[in-house]
């Protein structure tokens, strides 16, 4: 007679998912924030928007980290993957206007590492401290023959909110307006296709370090989250605009915010070239124009005010620990382009 098979003769593990469980939930505790009713371990979470918003309007994003995982799995650096997942998706919020409130991950494997999804979910709980919202769900999928062992994939979900009548658009932005760029952290989690063949092709050529960090913390390192800042900034001062630079670069995420009939007209050498893109320029044989459509280049997001609040806008976001350059102004577009790097 055969033997009974089980779940786990299966390849899932329930016990190592109650286990992962465990791990999780004093992280997603540390995130807990104010409308958090209920978080992990029922069947929906569940959170009431706060009581201080009068016309709340609920702002939602998803993403991945992409590629970048790849390389997470090469070298074995799980930790910060999840600070990116987050970032991905609550700075996209933010763009909007709106704080983020709260966080889902989703993490999908062919045989549950408990560890190694741990580190994952310590990053993501990382990533939703930095920026202010509550992790208060998610799910860990084990799906035998899907993944090869060893690697994962990730999926965030990111619900914030705005009043109705600060939401930002961008339909304002007029002409002289001011372009502030707020510096990237590194790559980010954009253009990693790219970054993996530039390391293939550079081969034993690869420098000890860039930016003063290892070379592979500094290709890993994560994704900046500019919640905290940006909000400060926001409460502050008139800003007309935000745009979150990820895939598409500085040339096709601006003008996203931009009215038709204008141009972001930007200063080559406003900002300084970090030895990182430096280096990926230089090994990947590309031109500028390649460069700021591929990668952030530098600039993780960028800060749309009028002339007359930059230099207080700029100050604010400095006081909260940014890096702020003053890259381009605003300008008719005529027949040319919607980004102008001269």
């Amino acid at each position: 007679m055969n033997k009974p098979l089980s779940y786990k003769d299966a390849g899932v593990d329930i016990d190592a998912g109650d286990a992962l469980v465990e791990r999780i939930k004093p992280l997603a505790k540390k995130t807990m924030r104010e409308g958090v009713l209920a978080g992990i371990g029922g069947f929906g979470a569940l959170f009431e928007v706060p009581k201080r918003y009068k016309e709340p309007v609920l702002v939602s994003g998803t993403d991945g980290v992409g590629t970048k995982l790849r390389l997470a799995f090469e070298w074995q650096m799980h930790d910060t993957v999840g600070i990116d997942l987050v970032a991905m998706s609550v700075n996209d919020v933010l763009v909007q206007g709106a704080e983020p409130l709260f966080f889902l991950d989703y993490f999908a494997c062919g045989k549950l590492d408990v560890d190694t999804a741990a580190a994952v979910v310590g990053g993501i709980a990382k990533g939703c401290e930095l920026s202010g919202c509550a992790l208060i769900g998610g799910e860990t999928a084990e799906m035998p023959g899907m993944y090869p062992d060893g690697e994962y994939d990730l999926a965030g979900f990111a619900v914030g909110a705005v009043e109705k009548s600060k939401i930002l658009t961008g339909q304002n932005v007029q002409a002289g307006d001011v372009v502030l760029g707020l510096a990237s952290a590194g790559v980010h989690s954009n253009g990693f296709s790219l970054v993996r063949k530039v390391i293939e092709r550079a081969g034993s050529n690869i420098p000890t370090t860039l930016d003063g960090q290892p070379f592979k913390q500094a290709i890993m390192a994560p994704t900046r989250l500019y919640v905290k800042s940006v909000l400060a900034a926001l409460a502050s001062q008139p800003v007309k605009a935000l745009a979150h630079i990820t895939g598409g670069g500085l040339l096709e995420n601006i003008p996203r915010v931009l009215p038709e009939g204008l141009a972001a007209h930007l200063h080559k050498g406003s900002w300084p070239q970090t030895e990182l893109f430096a280096w990926l320029q230089a090994t990947a044989g590309i031109d500028d124009i390649e460069m700021n459509r591929t990668f952030n280049n530098g600039i993780g997001m960028v800060v749309v005010v009028d002339a007359d609040h930059a230099l207080a806008c700029a100050t604010v976001l400095r006081d909260q620990g940014e890096q702020v350059h003053t890259i381009g102004v605003i300008a008719e577009r005529g027949q040319g382009a919607a980004v102008v790097v001269a």
